[in-house]
């Protein structure tokens, strides 16, 4: 299950992050978005030491936690999606396949003449469209 989803421009400032569980869990997420930047910075930094090529956006398994797992994924335009899962075994295909239509829904909304580029996303219908990515996310890969 998907507990957490968000978007972090160029220069590590949060554009979005929405979490899907309790309250009481939203810092403890937003702290662990915010811990997976200093990894997808390594991973971009050193691909000789980490697995995917420069080419690659999909960075896969950022880092696992004691609940949960952290994925990453970054786009030709530096900005970085962060996504963390209770699910443990999770195929990277899978993965792949979310964060490409969550980029889609990403650029859709930033193709949006009234966003302003850098600026937190706000739209109402970007966090609807990732809510129903998410709820479909769940439901595919418990089939």
């Amino acid at each position: 299950m998907i507990v957490c989803v968000a978007v972090v421009g160029h220069q590590n400032n949060p554009l979005y992050i929405q979490s899907f569980t309790d309250a009481d869990d939203a810092l403890k997420l937003h702290h662990i978005v915010h811990c997976s930047l200093d990894v997808v910075d390594e991973r971009v930094n050193n691909p000789k030491k980490a697995g995917p090529t420069l080419n690659e956006t999909f960075l896969g398994l950022l880092y696992p936690s004691e609940n949960f797992k952290v994925y990453g994924y970054l786009t030709n335009t530096k900005v970085k999606f962060i996504l963390v899962t209770t699910e443990l075994d999770v195929k990277d295909g899978d993965m792949r396949n979310f964060f490409r239509k969550f980029h889609s829904v990403y650029v859709d909304a930033v193709s949006n003449p009234f966003h302003v580029p850098g600026k937190k996303i706000t739209s109402k219908t970007f966090a609807e469209r990732v809510s129903t990515l998410v709820k479909s996310f769940g439901s595919s890969s418990a089939a």
